[in-house]
């Protein structure tokens, strides 16, 4: 399919440029960003502060009975729980958002996310309560999961709809944006908590950032329940009552033309699923896997890999905009396209250099490899993926995508990686692994179309 820039009439304004040329339709768009920001930052410090502490300090709380890299494949195991949570809730969830609105499901998602992660900070270890610590730590982290199944995917659509054709990439990329906030929050609170010595790190000192995550999460509830509906969606209901008032009787040929639709969907579901997957893979290995592997394995000093963690959110903020903005520039599919070729160069070259311990070149390794995975990329995902899908199906078709190939390759990354790693005891079976997955994202961006632009009330989907 060719550029869609021309799809947006020049004489007929979006449903989001009409609703931008009121005073009240800013005030609502600049409430709308900051909801969708800051619950993507409340999602991102759930998975980044268990990301975090699935590196340093799980394997001993929960698992302290065993070798250490079986502790760490048993913590990387328990992580992938929430992935495994995460095609659920988009599945429930996203059925709600399509057919009740994008609010309702986003004031539901943040406030079961915050819940479950602040009582993750309350969990007692395993010495003093057994194998029940561990039993509820998979227990809130599937909750955790289930409600950040419908959670990124709902905020995406949310920003996407409410920004202007030609700037949608830019603002959609604030997603990313707070994606990033949360890895800094999360990282920066890390290295507070690091000071400590590391008996107290291990007995209460990773509770602190659990239990202080409830003040993002009560926050961005506030907010939400305040923001108006998307006008996307508005212009979709008043459209679907219209037609129900005009035409009492509707035909079969309708019905029969909605099904053909919604099977045409397929195409969209698996171009988006292999985006994902070469997005997603290389970003967990690129800020969670790293972490406990340069620690554990390779006995660097846990600061450093925290550190670079937190050196990368803060480019975060240039990183991800830019990305957004030369995707509205150049287009989507050729942005995706050579970040997913840059991660399949970066594979052997970061890995092989890890081996050398020294600080410095760890850390820049780090930095790199989330400037490209877990930034740059994801700044293009959330327009691309916007805009991948019709208006009905929108919400349930990409969270169930996204989700999907999160479990796929982010939700087992680690897991895989650690399994490789115990089984080879060396770094090239991982850099394969990493340069595999984001060979996926690379091929798929050659039978994705361009998207750029596209009218977001179209019903069919954009391939």
């Amino acid at each position: 399919m060719s550029d869609l820039q021309s799809s947006v009439d020049s004489h007929k304004q979006s449903a989001a440029e009409q609703r931008l040329a009121t005073p009240e339709g800013r005030l609502e768009f600049i409430k709308a960003t900051l909801s969708c920001w800051l619950g993507t930052t409340m999602e991102y410090v759930d998975f980044a502060l268990y990301g975090l502490a699935t590196g340093l300090v799980f394997s001993k709380v929960f698992f302290p009975n065993v070798s250490p890299k079986i502790a760490l494949l048993s913590s990387f195991a328990t992580y992938s729980v929430g992935f495994l949570a995460r095609p659920i809730g988009a599945i429930f969830f996203g059925r709600l958002g399509d057919r009740k609105g994008r609010k309702f499901v986003l004031v539901t998602t943040i406030a079961m996310m915050g819940i479950s992660t602040t009582l993750i900070g309350f969990i007692p270890s395993y010495a003093t309560i057994g194998i029940w610590a561990p039993l509820i730590l998979v227990m809130l982290r599937f909750v955790q999961g289930f409600g950040a199944g419908a959670e990124l995917s709902g905020a995406t659509v949310m920003l996407g709809e409410y920004a202007p054709p030609k700037r949608r990439g830019l603002i959609a990329s604030i997603i990313g944006i707070g994606s990033n906030s949360g890895t800094l929050i999360a990282s920066a609170v890390w290295l507070l908590v690091l000071m400590l010595d590391d008996e107290d790190v291990i007995s209460w000192g990773w509770r602190i950032p659990f239990i202080l995550s409830a003040v993002i999460a009560i926050a961005a509830t506030l907010i939400r329940r305040h923001v108006r509906e998307t006008p996307v969606f508005e212009q979709e209901q008043n459209e679907l009552k219209q037609l129900q008032t005009e035409t009492v009787t509707q035909s079969p040929a309708d019905t029969s033309t909605s099904i053909a639709s919604l099977w045409a969907r397929n195409k969209a579901f698996f171009v988006m699923l292999g985006l994902r997957i070469g997005e997603n893979g290389p970003s967990y290995l690129a800020q969670g896997f790293v972490i406990g592997y340069v620690v554990n394995s390779l006995d660097v000093s846990k600061t450093v890999a925290t550190t670079a963690v937190f050196i990368a959110s803060l480019l975060g903020f240039l990183v991800i905009p830019f990305a957004g903005w030369l995707s509205d520039r150049y287009g989507r599919r050729i942005v995706y396209r050579w970040f997913c070729f840059l991660l399949m160069l970066y594979a052997v070259p970061a890995y092989m250099f890890l081996e050398t311990r020294d600080p410095f070149i760890v850390g820049s390794i780090i930095v790199i490899g989330m400037c490209l995975a877990s930034l740059g990329i994801f700044g293009v995902q959330a327009a691309y993926g916007v805009e991948l899908f019709g208006v009905r199906n929108r919400y349930s078709k990409m969270a169930l995508a996204k989700e999907l190939g999160g479990i796929i390759s982010g939700g087992t990354a680690s897991l895989v990686a650690s399994e490789l790693l115990n089984h080879y005891h060396t770094w090239w079976p991982i850099a394969i692994y990493f340069a595999a997955m984001a060979s996926i994202g690379f091929f798929t961006t050659f039978f994705a179309p361009e998207t750029r632009g596209r009218d977001l009330n179209a019903v069919e989907d954009a391939i």
